[in-house]
């Protein structure tokens, strides 16, 4: 633990965002990048549907997000100080904006393409069909440069662990009570 802030953690809430927003990302990241190797039919149709029903649980998580954090969420001290603090608060900045951009290209992507969720139900087709090539790759260039992004995010954390050996990755690590139980 950093001998500053020897047990200063998030809340519960911004502790489980954070880490359904890391496993969603990355979910959805390889989703993407392997649903093109089925064929068409049925699994094909199945797949990509989890993708885009996931892509809306993210969206909704996000958002969520955004709203506790700017309003409930438990804000700490900076860990690092002058360029290195620069860097990290621009750094989560770019997160959040990232995951945004990536987000709502992803759904507007899904209306462009009328999507089938699961031989279920059909999302509307709005706007014009020509943009499904160019919306695709750019929500797909966001989302690489996301988890690239989150990737550096991932390693600067390891850094401060194992090599600085500060404790700043125990700001975001849930904490079990005698119950188990997340503290808040």
């Amino acid at each position: 633990m950093s001998k500053d802030y020897p047990d200063l953690r998030y809340d519960a809430i911004t502790i489980t965002l954070h880490w359904i927003t890391a496993g969603l990302v990355v979910l959805l990241w390889i989703i993407g990048q392997t649903a093109d190797w089925l064929p068409e039919g049925s699994a094909n149709t199945i797949y990509w549907s989890v993708h885009v029903a996931l892509g809306f649980l993210l969206a909704a998580v996000v958002s969520w997000r955004v709203i506790w954090r700017s309003t409930n969420g438990r804000g700490l001290p900076p860990a690092d100080t002058g360029t290195l603090h620069i860097f990290a608060r621009t750094t989560h900045y770019l997160l959040y904006a990232l995951l945004l951009v990536v987000v709502t290209l992803g759904i507007v992507n899904a209306f462009v393409r009328g999507y089938n969720l699961f031989d279920l139900a059909h999302l509307p087709q709005i706007g014009d069909r020509a943009w499904r090539k160019p919306i695709t790759n750019w929500h797909g260039l966001a989302a690489n440069i996301l988890l690239g992004l989150a990737l550096f995010h991932a390693a600067a954390a390891l850094v401060h662990q194992y090599i600085w050996r500060d404790g700043l990755l125990h700001r975001m690590l849930p904490k079990a009570d005698g119950g188990g139980e997340l503290r808040r």
